[in-house]
C-alpha cells in the first residue's frame, strides 16, 4: 500500500490541463485534414481522387492552369492513401486536431482553405441546460470500436471528461443526448431509434467518426445506413477514422460552450 501511495506521489498531477492551459503534445503520425500545395498539384492529375477509398475528395474549379481540390471530412479516412499516391508530393496532413461542426455541409472543404467554421455552441435554452451537466447515452451503432475506445479514454484520468459535467449514462431514459460512432448496420437501425425514442426531449446527437457521419469504409453497402444523418437530426459532428481525444474533446467543449472567442480554425 505505501508502494502504490510512493508512486502515486512521484507521478503528480496527470490529468491535462487543457483548455485553460496547452493541449498535449500529438504524436508525429498524428493526422489533422488534408492540405494541398497548389504550386504542386498538376492540373492533367487526378491520381488522389482515384486512390480514395470513399471518394471523399473532388475537382470543383480550375483557374489558370490549376485545380481546386476539395474534400468532404465526413467521408475523409485518414488514411494516406492521397498522400502516398501523389507522384508532386502536393497533399500532407496538417496537425490541427480541431476538427468539429455543428453542420454537415461545413465539412466540405477546399484543401487550399485556411480556415474551417468549426462547431458553435448550444443555443441560449438548450446551453441552460445542459452546459454545466451533460449526460449521454454511447451507442455503438455496428463500430470496430476504434471510436468507442477513444471516447472511453476521455473517462480515464488523464482526461477526466467528468470534470466538465459531461459523463456517458448506462441508460438513455438518463440521458440528455446520444453519442452515436459506427455506420448504423441495418441491424442496429431499431436499436438506435428507440434509443434515441427513450432519450427525454429536448436532446442533442453527436456523431463521432466518419462511420457515423457517412458510412466510412462501408459506404454504400447494403447492410449499412450510411452513418446516422440521414434518420436523425445532428447537433454535432465530429470526423476521424477514429477522430483523437483530443478532437473528440474540443468538440464536445464547443458544443458546451466551454471554448469562447475561437469559431473558426485553420
Amino acid at each position: 500500500m505505501l508502494k502504490v501511495l510512493f508512486a502515486r506521489l512521484r507521478q503528480g498531477y496527470r490529468t491535462i490541463k487543457f483548455p485553460k492551459g496547452a493541449p498535449p503534445v500529438l504524436p508525429d503520425r498524428f493526422r489533422g485534414r488534408l492540405l494541398t500545395d497548389a504550386g504542386k498539384c498538376a492540373a492533367d492529375c487526378r491520381a488522389c481522387l482515384d486512390a480514395c477509398p470513399t471518394a471523399a475528395l473532388s475537382f470543383a474549379s480550375e483557374t489558370q492552369g490549376k485545380r481546386s481540390i476539395w474534400i468532404d471530412l465526413g467521408r475523409c479516412l485518414f488514411c494516406t492513401d492521397c498522400v502516398d499516391i501523389c507522384p508532386h508530393g502536393a497533399l500532407s496532413h496538417s496537425k490541427d486536431y480541431r476538427l468539429s461542426f455543428s453542420r454537415r455541409e461545413d465539412m466540405c472543404v477546399d484543401t487550399d482553405q485556411t480556415e474551417l467554421e468549426l462547431a458553435s455552441e448550444l443555443d441560449r435554452r438548450m446551453k441552460s441546460l445542459f452546459g454545466r451537466s451533460l449526460k449521454l447515452r454511447q451507442v455503438s451503432a455496428g463500430g470496430c470500436n476504434a471510436c468507442e475506445a477513444d471516447v472511453n479514454v476521455l473517462s480515464t484520468i488523464g482526461w477526466d471528461l467528468g470534470r466538465f459535467g459531461i459523463q456517458m449514462v448506462a441508460s438513455p431514459r438518463h440521458a440528455d443526448g446520444l453519442l452515436i460512432t459506427g455506420p448504423v448496420t441495418r441491424n442496429m437501425e431499431l436499436a438506435l431509434r428507440k434509443t434515441y425514442d427513450a432519450v427525454p426531449s429536448p436532446k442533442i446527437v453527436i456523431v463521432v467518426g466518419s462511420c457515423a457521419i457517412s458510412g466510412g469504409p462501408f459506404l454504400d453497402h447494403q447492410e449499412v445506413l450510411n452513418g446516422a444523418c440521414g434518420s436523425l437530426k445532428v447537433d454535432l459532428f465530429i470526423p476521424g477514422c477514429p477522430p483523437h481525444p483530443l478532437t473528440i474533446l474540443d468538440g464536445l467543449l464547443r458544443l458546451v460552450g466551454r471554448i469562447e472567442g475561437e469559431g473558426r480554425g485553420r
